[in-house]
């Protein structure tokens, strides 16, 4: 099976050895995101409703770029510093679907990069 690196300057670029997203097939394996502008290449932290909305922006535009949306969708994975902010963070998740949601784990982490309150990984199939 092939494999095709999906880069786009709309989300921010990886901080690592690592690339935005990988489709495999009409699999897309989208690399954990956080709340970095892509612009401006700068971390967004502070307000946990801002970093989830930046972090969500990030998410589709990888998806754009691969020629998906949010409805394809099938497993998020959400790492987030602290369980108190669950809610708002599921608050602004929920705004980016319309319905139909994806399977979904959310998990309380000892640290994330840049400092930021979430990260969230996707995979979606088309």
């Amino acid at each position: 099976m092939e494999k095709q690196i999906i880069k786009t300057d709309k989300a921010p670029a990886p901080i690592g050895p690592y690339n935005q997203a990988i489709k495999a097939g009409n699999t897309l394996y989208i690399s954990g995101q956080v709340a970095i502008d892509p612009v401006t290449n700068e971390v967004k932290k502070g307000d946990v409703v801002a970093e989830s909305h930046l972090v969500m922006q990030n998410l589709r535009a990888i998806l754009t770029e691969a020629g998906m949306t949010f409805s394809d969708v099938v497993k998020s994975t959400i790492f987030i510093m602290d369980m108190a902010d669950f809610a708002q963070i599921n608050e602004v998740y929920g705004q980016y679907f319309e319905g139909n949601y994806p399977a979904r784990e959310t998990v309380q982490v000892a640290g994330l990069p840049k400092g930021v309150s979430v990260e969230i990984s996707m995979i979606a199939v088309k």
